[in-house]
């Protein structure tokens, strides 16, 4: 009697574990952090002495940039649109056609983009016409890279305005994405309400 109660003892351990171990097992799902995204809004970035003018979101600031690489920028016209909400930045710069020549513009803007190639899986172009006479390029990168977003936008005789959206993280394609689409609404906003102003160099 007492080695069969002791053998009942010694079993039930083992067959929890038996159990256990044949439970069913559900994996937890990837996640990602939720985002509130602002209404969309727009202000008009119209600074005296600029050659160019644009809407940009509420929620984004502007500030000048006056260096690039640690050398200071060809003209005062630099900016940075910051998007202090999502870590993310479109680095703007303008050159004057002239100073520059055009078809070398062209070029240094399909390399700055041809950078990303290591770690990109494709990088699409299309073409920019809007209704104020805007004319350019738009790239997008994909794969886990640096910036999906760029273009550039000229009037090809005496200015050369060029963009290029970057996020303060990680490169991942899949964690940004959200942030990426809702942001490419106002770089879309920002080509389609750009103007060259009359009489500037």
């Amino acid at each position: 009697m007492q080695k069969r109660l002791l053998v009942i003892l010694v079993s039930i351990p083992f067959c929890f574990i038996f159990f256990a171990c044949n439970s069913p097992f559900t994996p937890k799902q990837v996640g990602y952090f939720n985002i509130p995204f602002p209404k969309k809004e727009y202000q008009l970035f119209d600074q005296a002495g600029y050659p160019y003018t644009f809407e940009y979101p509420v929620y984004a600031t502007i500030t000048k940039d006056s260096t690039f690489f640690e050398q200071t920028t060809e003209n005062p016209w630099w900016i940075n649109i910051n998007f202090p909400s999502f870590n993310g930045r479109i680095y703007v710069s303008y050159k004057s056609i002239g100073l520059n020549r055009f078809d070398t513009l062209i070029k240094q803007s399909f390399a700055l983009t041809g950078k990303h190639t290591s770690k990109a899986y494709s990088i699409d172009d299309s073409l920019i016409n809007t209704k104020n006479g805007v004319h350019g390029v738009f790239f997008t990168v994909g794969g886990d890279v640096a910036t999906a977003n760029q273009f550039f936008l000229t009037d090809s005789t005496k200015h050369f305005f060029r963009g290029a959206l970057y996020f303060d993280a990680t490169p991942n394609a899949d964690s940004l994405g959200i942030v990426n689409h809702f942001l490419m609404d106002d770089v879309k906003h920002l080509i389609n309400s750009f103007k060259w102003r009359k009489n500037q160099p």
